[in-house]
């Protein structure tokens, strides 16, 4: 499948602050790591966001989102974002991911 290169980079640097950054290779797509937790990554054109289960429903209320399906079956926590969303709010969508993966043990 892929991934955008231009929109990996940008998540990368608004990760580069963060200690335990990793990457990878994980959903057809580049997931980035924090302490072994995933927290977001960029599949196709589009940014999967690790927002957790408490914030899943509040998530997917909001335009451009739908539920991570590479499955077939929606992963409760997590969520596609498409691109007008990123483009209007990269920021907030990576530090959603970021927020979650912080309430979690370190891997």
């Amino acid at each position: 499948m892929g991934y955008n290169k231009l929109l990996a980079e940008k998540v990368r640097d608004l990760l580069k602050p963060n200690d335990g950054l990793t990457e990878k290779q994980m959903f057809g797509g580049l997931a980035f790591m924090l302490h072994g937790n995933m927290a977001c990554g960029v599949v196709g054109e589009e940014l999967m966001v690790r927002v957790g289960p408490d914030n899943y429903d509040t998530a997917l209320s909001e335009r451009y989102t739908r539920p991570m399906d590479y499955t077939g079956r929606p992963l409760k926590g997590m969520v596609y974002v498409e691109e007008d969303a990123i483009a209007a709010d990269l920021d907030g969508w990576v530090n959603k991911g970021v927020e979650f993966v912080g309430t979690l043990p370190p891997k």
